[in-house]
């Protein structure tokens, strides 16, 4: 059986940064580290090669899955298909209380601060928490355990590199925008029951968020 405190935790650590893309993951050194012992750790680095967040190598161990510029373009537009799908399917079988859900985790996304360094990791974790809230709010009624389990998969994925974006949102590159309003804009188009507006406003603001990390990524960001 895997223990899941070595797969939580190291899983975590990745999606954060605090294991940052193209990092050597030895086992002895996980273990100095973290003290979750040898044969907990190896099963953990497995299970998550398999869910493609680390990279196997021959007779040299593993390392966390590099971040490209190829990777996240069909990463964002693999998503963006799923999204739509999800959140237009939601609108058809959503009920009130889908609707308040999405209204409460927008308020709790507009209340949470933005890190103030590229070195404020629990600020970004928690952003980020609340963010990927909000976005399951607006798919969660799609009536289909598949697209939320590939949703789920592919936000895993894409936080990866919209963390380089949040961890850097000062810089120029970053196209800091209010994505709060863009936020608040997407939940009333849904509300609503716009489709059309809301699959594009959706659309827009994933595009704005991978053409931002494009750039982060081009500039090689310290984070």
């Amino acid at each position: 059986m895997i223990d899941t405190d070595a797969y939580d935790r190291l899983r975590t650590e990745i999606l954060h940064g605090d294991l940052a893309p193209g990092e050597r993951l030895r086992v002895a050194d996980l273990n100095s580290r973290f003290n979750l012992g040898l044969t907990p750790i190896r099963e953990a680095l497995m299970r998550l090669s398999s869910e493609g967040l680390v990279e196997a190598l021959a007779n040299r161990g593993a390392r966390v899955r590099e971040t490209t510029l190829g990777e996240l373009q069909d990463l964002m537009e693999t998503r963006r298909t799923i999204e739509a799908l999800c959140v237009r399917r939601s609108m058809e079988k959503g009920d009130s209380s889908w609707e308040a859900d999405i209204l409460h985790s927008l308020h709790m996304l507009v209340r949470a601060p933005l890190p103030i360094s590229n070195k404020d990791r629990d600020a970004a974790a928690e952003w980020e928490r609340r963010h990927r809230t909000f976005h399951y709010c607006l798919v969660s009624a799609c009536g289909s355990a598949w697209h939320l389990r590939f949703w789920n998969t592919l936000v895993d994925h894409s936080e990866r590199y919209r963390k380089l974006r949040l961890l850097n949102h000062k810089t120029l590159a970053a196209d800091v925008r209010n994505v709060n309003a863009e936020h608040e804009d997407i939940a009333n188009a849904v509300i609503a029951r716009e489709a059309d507006k809301a699959v594009s406003l959706m659309n827009e603001h994933l595009c704005r968020t991978e053409s931002a990390v494009a750039r982060l990524l081009s500039e090689k960001p310290i984070g």
